[in-house]
């Protein structure tokens, strides 16, 4: 299982602006099989990426795209995602201006006409905590949006920590996902009253029946991101490696 573990570059943001080609070194050499698109410096260089993934024989776990973006310049994106060996294509948030009942009408029948003019992509939503707050059909919004209905080509990429942090169960949550949720985001939650991020292992989520689920339902990649880290954030995704390769050896 340890082929499928990747880290989320939004916990590198600040690492990323000190060099891309060497983050990704030490990340290769910490052990981790993938990275995951995200948080690059405004002026990065995509050559530059698929160079640090090339010499480093990391694999592109999916790349982050804004809304404004996937509308915008489509071609872009999806030469970008070529160009990083990638078919993933992930809306990781939505503005606050669209964080109600029309808003995400309008985002799921945006990601599905991208779905249907991009078929050798697949396009996948990353959540948050505040889609809990919306109801749309009797339904949450983020069970709106990951409708698990042949006509509904949005995959799930399911954060755990967040459906945490809106008080559901996220193994019992992620069942409907089955073989729609390539890839899942990993962080923990820390045991006491701020409930804040945690490094995978060191809070109150138990991850083994996670991993086994996922193992046996379409799960290519655990993807471990830490939003806020208390110490560098390398030693944290160091921690959640180390504990999720303990993990693995759990798993039946």
């Amino acid at each position: 299982m340890e082929h499928k573990f990747a880290a989320q570059l939004y916990t590198l943001r600040e690492e990323l602006k000190e060099g891309i080609r060497p983050l990704f070194k030490t990340l290769k050499d910490m052990g981790w099989a993938g990275v995951q698109i995200s948080a690059l410096p405004k002026d990065y260089d995509q050559n530059e990426v698929a160079i640090a993934l090339k010499e480093n024989n990391l694999q592109a776990v999916g790349i982050h795209i804004s809304l404004d973006r996937l509308k915008d310049n489509l071609n872009g994106v999806l030469k970008e995602a070529d160009l990083y060996g990638t078919k993933d294509i992930i809306l990781p948030s939505v503005a606050p201006e669209l964080q109600n009942q029309s808003g995400f009408k309008e985002i799921k029948q945006t990601l599905n006409r991208i779905a249907m003019e991009a078929p050798e992509y697949r396009i996948s939503y990353h959540n948050h905590a505040f889609e809990f707050d919306i109801e749309i059909d009797g339904q949450d919004a983020l069970r709106y949006l990951l409708e698990p209905t042949n006509d509904n080509k949005i995959l799930a990429e399911i954060d755990v920590y967040w459906l945490k942090k809106a008080g559901k169960n996220p193994l019992d949550y992620i069942t409907l996902y089955a073989n729609r949720m390539p890839i899942i985001h990993l962080k923990d939650m820390t045991n006491d009253q701020r409930q804040t991020f945690a490094e995978v292992g060191t809070g109150v989520i138990d991850f083994v029946p996670i991993l086994e689920w996922g193992e046996k339902n379409g799960i290519e990649w655990y993807a471990v991101e830490q939003d806020i880290c208390e110490r560098s954030p390398l030693d944290c995704l160091e921690t959640s490696l180390l504990n999720l390769k303990n993990f693995a050896k759990q798993v039946k």
